[in-house]
């Protein structure tokens, strides 16, 4: 049907199922099932009773993977996260042993993560010159540094009252706590990245910073928000990880960045800011978290884990280019 203005309108709805199967979120909801198939074929002990037994040791990283997404979506980037990790577990570990009680050791060890977190969001809002990739870099080097001299000579420490942990590392179920509390971040982080103002304002800080200055918004303060909820989530990723391991060591959280940093990209978010969807990223985390645990159940060396990862985030960041070399081409061809 020719409405006035000369345009044809389609008389019928677009087909919305063959839109969002054809989205980047529907592929990857094809490649999650693949992934599901592949590990059990290369693994039989790749049930769900078994995932969910070991998915404890990988959750704590999806919990580093939602403040990563805003921090990306604005254009930067934090490599001290998973210091930052360790700082926050080592500082729990050690005041529990000095006998603190349970609730005051949870309050310390999201303490010092939310301080870590704010002292990143007060360099890099103080200094914009500076780049966050050199900034977070230093207080990963600081951060991991401090853990180290706290942890002494063996470099590690083990929890002797297990009770407190033991308490939120059980299960509903099958279902461990910390599972529940993964998919509770992923409906807020969610929600505020669609329906709220601050969502928003990360959007619109990542597309053009001055605009967005010139326009009202407070960026420091959108920035500042999000590296200090950066740091709160590593302190809570610390906490259940100390709680399924017991202890930490010099090593905790090593390469949790990287991991975090891999979930936003393969889920479709771009690390140049203004552009992405959390629930792309929601699904790319569990696709790297199974994958992760069907390749450890047959012993694959962690650095070829760490390879096809890496290979999945480098298919993530070309296949946008390819895709659109594709339709160029395919146009190109019309015209002629």
């Amino acid at each position: 049907m020719a409405g006035k203005s000369g345009r044809t309108i389609n008389a019928t709805p677009s087909n919305r199922l063959k839109g969002a199967i054809l989205s980047w979120e529907g592929l990857l909801v094809l490649i999650f099932i693949a992934v599901v198939i592949f590990c059990r074929i290369i693994s039989p002990n790749y049930t769900v009773e078994n995932v969910l037994r070991e998915m404890p040791k990988y959750l704590s990283e999806i919990f580093l993977f939602f403040p990563m997404a805003f921090i990306l979506m604005l254009g930067e980037i934090d490599i001290s996260v998973g210091s930052i990790v360790c700082l926050s577990a080592t500082a729990g570990c050690l005041f529990s042993n000095m006998g603190l009680s349970f609730p005051l050791v949870i309050v310390t060890i999201l303490l010092v993560g939310t301080i870590c977190g704010a002292i990143n969001a007060l360099l890099i809002t103080r200094f914009p010159e500076l780049p966050s990739m050199i900034i977070t870099l230093g207080t990963q080097i600081i951060f991991r540094g401090i853990a180290e001299i706290a942890l002494g000579d063996g470099g590690s420490v083990a929890v002797t009252d297990f009770k407190g942990f033991m308490s939120i590392a059980g299960k509903i179920g099958p279902f461990p706590y910390m599972f529940f509390l993964v998919l509770i971040s992923a409906v807020i982080f969610t929600v505020i990245s669609v329906k709220m103002r601050y969502g928003r304002e990360v959007m619109a800080v990542g597309s053009n910073r001055d605009t967005s200055y010139y326009s009202g918004i407070k960026v420091r303060r959108v920035i500042f928000i999000a590296y200090t909820v950066m740091g709160l989530m590593a302190g809570v990723a610390a906490l259940f990880l100390t709680a399924a391991s017991y202890g930490a060591n010099t090593t905790t959280g090593t390469g949790f960045e990287m991991d975090a940093i891999a979930m936003a990209v393969f889920g479709g978010i771009a690390t140049t800011g203004g552009k992405g969807r959390m629930v792309g990223g929601i699904i790319s985390a569990f696709i790297i978290v199974c994958l992760r645990i069907g390749l450890g159940q047959i012993n694959l060396n962690s650095q070829l884990i760490l390879l096809i990862i890496g290979v999945l985030l480098i298919f993530a960041v070309l296949l946008p280019n390819i895709s659109a070399m594709i339709k160029a081409k395919q146009k190109t061809k019309a015209a002629k």
